[in-house]
Protein backbone atom coordinates (compact mmCIF):
# COMPACT_ATOMS: atom_id res chain seq x y z
CA UNK A 1 0.00 0.00 0.00
CA UNK A 2 1.05 3.67 -1.04
CA UNK A 3 1.78 5.91 2.31
CA UNK A 4 0.30 9.60 2.62
CA UNK A 5 1.87 12.04 1.87
CA UNK A 6 4.63 13.08 3.93
CA UNK A 7 6.64 16.64 3.27
CA UNK A 8 9.70 15.07 4.89
CA UNK A 9 9.60 11.85 2.91
CA UNK A 10 8.71 13.66 -0.31
CA UNK A 11 12.02 15.99 0.67
CA UNK A 12 14.26 12.86 1.19
CA UNK A 13 13.08 11.83 -1.99
CA UNK A 14 14.15 14.30 -3.94
CA UNK A 15 17.23 14.81 -2.39
CA UNK A 16 18.21 11.66 -2.63
CA UNK A 17 17.61 11.98 -6.82
CA UNK A 18 18.13 15.54 -7.28
CA UNK A 19 22.28 14.80 -7.95
CA UNK A 20 21.39 12.34 -11.00
CA UNK A 21 21.68 14.15 -14.89
CA UNK A 22 17.91 14.53 -15.81
CA UNK A 23 16.94 14.07 -12.31
CA UNK A 24 12.59 15.21 -13.03
CA UNK A 25 11.42 12.00 -13.97
CA UNK A 26 13.28 10.01 -11.84
CA UNK A 27 11.96 12.23 -8.84
CA UNK A 28 8.36 11.95 -10.54
CA UNK A 29 8.22 7.96 -10.86
CA UNK A 30 10.33 7.71 -6.75
CA UNK A 31 7.45 9.73 -5.77
CA UNK A 32 4.55 8.05 -8.08
CA UNK A 33 6.00 4.73 -6.48
CA UNK A 34 5.95 6.19 -2.57
CA UNK A 35 2.77 7.47 -2.27
CA UNK A 36 0.38 6.21 -5.50
CA UNK A 37 0.63 9.15 -7.39
CA UNK A 38 2.49 12.88 -7.67
CA UNK A 39 0.75 14.83 -4.57
CA UNK A 40 0.40 18.43 -5.40
CA UNK A 41 2.66 19.43 -2.41
CA UNK A 42 5.20 17.84 -4.02
CA UNK A 43 5.51 20.15 -6.91
CA UNK A 44 7.26 23.76 -5.47
CA UNK A 45 9.55 21.29 -3.54
CA UNK A 46 10.50 19.59 -6.79
CA UNK A 47 10.62 23.08 -8.52
CA UNK A 48 12.95 24.44 -5.85
CA UNK A 49 15.03 21.67 -5.56
CA UNK A 50 16.07 21.46 -9.20
CA UNK A 51 15.56 25.30 -10.05
CA UNK A 52 12.72 25.41 -12.40
CA UNK A 53 9.86 26.26 -12.05
CA UNK A 54 6.58 24.74 -11.00
CA UNK A 55 5.14 25.42 -14.34
CA UNK A 56 7.46 23.50 -15.92
CA UNK A 57 7.06 20.31 -13.05
CA UNK A 58 3.48 20.44 -13.61
CA UNK A 59 4.04 20.14 -17.30
CA UNK A 60 6.11 16.71 -17.51
CA UNK A 61 3.92 15.50 -14.91
CA UNK A 62 0.20 16.15 -17.02
CA UNK A 63 2.71 15.43 -20.08
CA UNK A 64 3.27 12.16 -19.16
CA UNK A 65 0.27 9.51 -19.07
CA UNK A 66 1.67 7.85 -16.55
CA UNK A 67 1.78 10.01 -13.92
CA UNK A 68 -0.80 10.67 -11.69
CA UNK A 69 -2.50 13.55 -9.90
CA UNK A 70 -5.18 11.50 -8.01
CA UNK A 71 -3.88 8.16 -6.30
CA UNK A 72 -5.34 4.93 -8.41
CA UNK A 73 -7.78 2.53 -7.43
CA UNK A 74 -6.06 -0.79 -6.06
CA UNK A 75 -6.43 -2.54 -9.30
CA UNK A 76 -5.38 -0.51 -12.84
CA UNK A 77 -7.04 -1.24 -15.79
CA UNK A 78 -5.37 0.16 -18.99
CA UNK A 79 -7.33 -0.09 -22.45
CA UNK A 80 -5.13 0.52 -25.58
CA UNK A 81 -6.65 2.98 -28.02
CA UNK A 82 -4.00 3.07 -30.23
CA UNK A 83 -4.71 2.56 -34.25
CA UNK A 84 -4.57 -1.54 -34.42
CA UNK A 85 -6.71 -1.41 -31.46
CA UNK A 86 -9.35 1.13 -32.92
CA UNK A 87 -9.72 -1.07 -35.86
CA UNK A 88 -10.80 -3.58 -34.22
CA UNK A 89 -13.55 -1.55 -32.16
CA UNK A 90 -11.84 -0.94 -28.98
CA UNK A 91 -12.97 2.88 -28.87
CA UNK A 92 -16.62 1.86 -28.86
CA UNK A 93 -15.71 -1.07 -26.64
CA UNK A 94 -13.94 1.28 -24.01
CA UNK A 95 -17.13 4.25 -24.33
CA UNK A 96 -19.58 2.02 -23.44
CA UNK A 97 -17.51 0.14 -21.17
CA UNK A 98 -16.71 3.82 -19.37
CA UNK A 99 -20.60 4.67 -19.43
CA UNK A 100 -21.33 1.27 -17.43
CA UNK A 101 -18.87 2.33 -15.01
CA UNK A 102 -19.71 5.65 -14.85
CA UNK A 103 -16.62 7.00 -15.56
CA UNK A 104 -14.35 8.95 -17.48
CA UNK A 105 -10.67 7.97 -18.63
CA UNK A 106 -8.39 8.22 -15.51
CA UNK A 107 -11.17 7.77 -12.88
CA UNK A 108 -11.51 5.19 -10.18
CA UNK A 109 -14.54 3.88 -9.00
CA UNK A 110 -16.27 4.86 -6.17
CA UNK A 111 -15.63 1.71 -4.12
CA UNK A 112 -11.63 2.86 -4.73
CA UNK A 113 -11.01 -0.47 -6.48
CA UNK A 114 -10.82 0.28 -10.44
CA UNK A 115 -9.39 2.86 -12.10
CA UNK A 116 -9.38 2.68 -15.49
CA UNK A 117 -7.18 4.35 -18.28
CA UNK A 118 -5.83 4.61 -21.65
CA UNK A 119 -2.43 3.60 -22.94
CA UNK A 120 -1.63 3.71 -26.51
CA UNK A 121 0.30 0.53 -27.72
CA UNK A 122 0.58 -2.74 -25.61
CA UNK A 123 2.24 -4.57 -28.11
CA UNK A 124 -0.24 -6.51 -28.81
CA UNK A 125 -1.51 -5.62 -32.05
CA UNK A 126 -1.93 -8.90 -33.50
CA UNK A 127 -4.53 -9.93 -30.63
CA UNK A 128 -6.63 -6.60 -30.38
CA UNK A 129 -8.22 -5.05 -28.97
CA UNK A 130 -5.70 -5.26 -25.70
CA UNK A 131 -5.94 -4.18 -22.21
CA UNK A 132 -3.36 -4.60 -19.06
CA UNK A 133 -4.82 -5.15 -15.40
CA UNK A 134 -2.21 -4.69 -12.83
CA UNK A 135 1.04 -5.29 -15.63
CA UNK A 136 -0.65 -8.69 -16.78
CA UNK A 137 -1.93 -8.08 -20.53
CA UNK A 138 -4.80 -9.23 -21.74
CA UNK A 139 -6.03 -9.31 -26.06
CA UNK A 140 -8.75 -10.71 -28.17
CA UNK A 141 -10.75 -8.53 -25.75
CA UNK A 142 -14.69 -8.07 -26.13
CA UNK A 143 -17.55 -6.87 -23.77
CA UNK A 144 -17.62 -10.11 -21.79
CA UNK A 145 -13.83 -10.08 -21.00
CA UNK A 146 -13.78 -6.67 -20.07
CA UNK A 147 -16.41 -7.21 -18.06
CA UNK A 148 -15.11 -10.23 -16.01
CA UNK A 149 -11.67 -8.16 -16.15
CA UNK A 150 -13.81 -5.51 -14.14
CA UNK A 151 -15.65 -7.47 -12.03
CA UNK A 152 -12.05 -9.44 -10.39
CA UNK A 153 -10.71 -6.40 -9.66
CA UNK A 154 -13.59 -5.34 -7.88
CA UNK A 155 -13.63 -8.61 -5.70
Amino acid sequence: MYATWDPTRAGDIINHLRGLEGPLLPILHALQAAFGHVPKPALPLIAEALNISRAEVHGVVSFYHDFREQPAGRHVLKLCRAEACQSMGSEAMAKQFLDRLGLGWGETTRDGRLTVEATYCLGLCACAPAAMLDGEVVGRLDDARLDELAREARR
